[in-house]
């Protein structure tokens, strides 16, 4: 006989552990189903232990730069002793189990293994079949896309998760990619001594955010030693049992390495999902779903699923909107006009809404200003380090900002005044007089502002 609940959570990461606490505290029959750790993909192997290490990496970095000027610029890294802290099994353990006692605490239930749709607000798990009285949320997150490279399958390539389990530091490592990922990863190895080259087929890095985001991480990377080769694509890979042999689609020599990390991208598993039992495309890239997050009658989807960006902040917005029309609760439409992300490099790149170039493909009369953090008092006192930029992107039409980047030392920290700038549509003009605080980073906005044409 299959077993009854009123809502059935496939996915316990940042949003789908949220989703069934919240839902199990308001008094809800709630089942959450999780094949590895409670809490998903960020805080065991993404988002907090890659923050730590880069965390790290920055303070070698500006050791070496304090040292520098005082003329001795030997600093010696110790990198086991930072994998140490950032990777340990038995933690991971613990913090699982306490992640799933807090959801039992709240009254939910949690079933381990991988659930898959097999009807109308049905989900089996192994030998177990649930039924949903009110629906099923789909929070299964993605994983790291593997090109079809031939030869690649078969080696011992690292992704992302291997990156940040690595307890000794390899000598030598060439990255696929040249998104967030992978800068963010080959920066890190890069400052811990480690020789790194990445290889991007794009024509700059970071080519989902402004060019001049791409030339400054280019620009720090190759200061800290890292290869940045772009234009590239791996035709053919191969491992001898000691190293990694990269031959790229050109001319360019082979590349050797002790170590291959692929950091392509990533992407959602619907078919292993069974989305075709709720009338959904397997072979989509992602659920498409309305302002309530809703997929199919009785199903909703969230976080990297929805393709709204791969992101912890956007899985938990969306949790949150799904959870308040599960229990009946109004309220607003999701909305990505302001959608934040920040490549956490030194300098960090921080972006919200849109670019210049999808401005001006949404048909928008486009208006820009770059300014550089040289030319703020700040960036002047901030010296060696301070490299960045804020660009803004407006409206001209509408006098709004739609999109902006804040680069620099603490270019995420900075990007929320420009987060509220474009999600509240506040205009130009009203910012033109507002009082920005000096000496900051921030007052570099005055003139931006100014230099709009």
């Amino acid at each position: 006989m299959n077993e009854q609940a009123d809502v059935v959570v496939v996915g316990l990461g940042p949003g789908g552990e949220y989703l069934a606490g919240t839902l199990a505290e308001a008094g809800l029959d709630v089942v959450g189903i999780e094949a590895e750790l409670v809490g998903g993909e960020c805080p065991y192997w993404g988002c907090v232990p890659s923050k730590m290490m880069i965390r790290a990496g920055n303070t070698l970095a500006e050791a070496r730069r304090v040292a520098a000027l005082a003329g001795d610029a030997k600093v010696v890294p110790d990198f086991t002793r930072v994998a140490g802290r950032i990777r340990d099994e038995a933690t991971d353990d613990w913090n699982d189990q306490v992640a799933a006692d807090r959801l039992v605490a709240k009254g939910g239930r949690l079933v381990r293994g991988r659930g898959r749709l097999t009807g109308p607000r049905q989900v089996t798990v192994g030998d177990r079949t649930f039924d949903a009285r009110r629906g099923v949320v789909l929070a299964t997150g993605s994983r790291p896309r593997i090109p079809p490279v031939p030869g690649l399958g078969s080696t011992p390539y690292w992704t992302n998760r291997d990156a940040m389990a690595a307890r000794e530091l390899p000598t030598s490592m060439i990255v696929l990619g040249g998104g967030a990922i992978g800068v963010e990863v080959a920066q890190v190895f890069a400052r811990f001594t480690c020789r790194v080259t990445i290889v991007e087929g794009q024509d700059r890095l970071l080519s989902q955010e402004e060019p001049e985001a791409g030339e400054l991480a280019a620009r720090a990377l190759r200061a800290d030693g890292v290869a940045v080769l772009t234009g590239a694509r791996a035709r053919q890979v191969s491992h001898d049992g000691t190293a990694f042999t990269v031959l790229l689609d050109d001319e360019r020599e082979p590349l050797r390495a002790e170590r291959l990390l692929v950091a392509t991208g990533r992407h959602a598993d619907l078919a292993a999902l069974g989305v075709e039992a709720a009338g959904l495309d397997p072979a989509a890239h992602a659920v498409p779903t309305d302002g309530q997050m809703r997929a199919a009658e009785g199903l909703w989807a969230v976080g990297d699923i929805t393709g709204h960006g791969a992101f912890t902040h956007v899985s938990m917005y969306e949790a949150q909107i799904a959870t308040r029309d599960i229990l009946g609760t109004p309220g607003p439409d999701a909305d990505y006009r302001a959608l934040p992300r920040v490549t956490f490099t030194d300098p960090e790149i921080a972006a919200v809404g849109l670019t210049e170039r999808q401005a001006r493909e949404r048909g928008l009369r486009v208006r820009t200003a770059v300014l550089p953090n040289a030319s703020s008092t700040r960036g002047w006192i901030h010296g060696p380090g301070g490299d960045g930029f804020i660009k803004l992107v407006e409206d001209a039409d509408r006098a709004v900002l739609v999109g902006a980047t804040s680069a620099g030392p603490a270019g995420g920290e900075l990007l929320y005044g420009l987060n509220v700038a474009v999600h509240a549509e506040v205009p130009v003009e009203r910012l033109r007089h507002m009082i920005y605080t000096y000496p900051t980073f921030h007052r570099a906005m005055e003139p931006a502002l100014a230099a709009l044409r």
